[in-house]
């Protein structure tokens, strides 16, 4: 995973996700934030752009169907399920050689 919460353990990162959805909406400001969490650009997303492989271009962007405000319960639903799955996809195929 990348980034800050990298390092956390799985039920704090969870933790700081929701405070950052909550920050982010409450302030409603524009947040540039970059991952390789597929849940955290879910979650956080309004955008989620998925960048190839070297050279690092924009292969694809998808638009979480999560209307704002949200919270993290959304990880529990078919849609957020569907869409991780789609972006898993994306990135196994950069990942393995041609």
């Amino acid at each position: 995973m990348g980034g800050p919460p990298a390092a956390l353990d799985a039920q704090l990162r969870t933790i700081l996700q929701d405070e950052l959805l909550d920050l982010t909406q409450s302030t409603r400001t524009t947040t540039l934030f970059i991952t390789h969490s597929l849940e955290e650009a879910i979650v956080l997303g309004d955008r989620v752009p998925v960048m190839s492989a070297r050279p690092g271009l924009v292969i694809a962007e998808r638009y979480p169907p999560f209307p704002r405000p949200r919270t993290g319960d959304i990880r529990s639903t078919p849609e957020f399920t569907t869409l991780k799955g789609e972006l898993w996809d994306l990135l196994r195929k950069e990942a393995v050689p041609a």
